[in-house]
């Protein structure tokens, strides 16, 4: 499966790594990650870690394969 997750403001490259099997792109005021999650599991870890880090997801979409 594959998940588009739309952050809130720019995530940098020390918050960025925080997530390896996501992609960053940044747009203006907002940063998208993208990539490949493996199972339910993993997208709610993806989620745990964003809400730790104190990253406003504005917006998480699945993509098509």
């Amino acid at each position: 499966m594959r998940y588009e997750f739309r952050i809130s403001g720019a995530v940098p490259d020390t918050l960025a790594a925080s997530f390896p099997e996501l992609a960053r792109i940044l747009v203006p005021e907002q940063t998208l990650l993208f990539g490949s999650v493996a199972d339910e599991a993993h997208l709610y870890g993806v989620l745990t870690r964003f809400q730790s880090l104190g990253l406003r997801v504005l917006e998480m979409r699945r993509l098509p394969a």
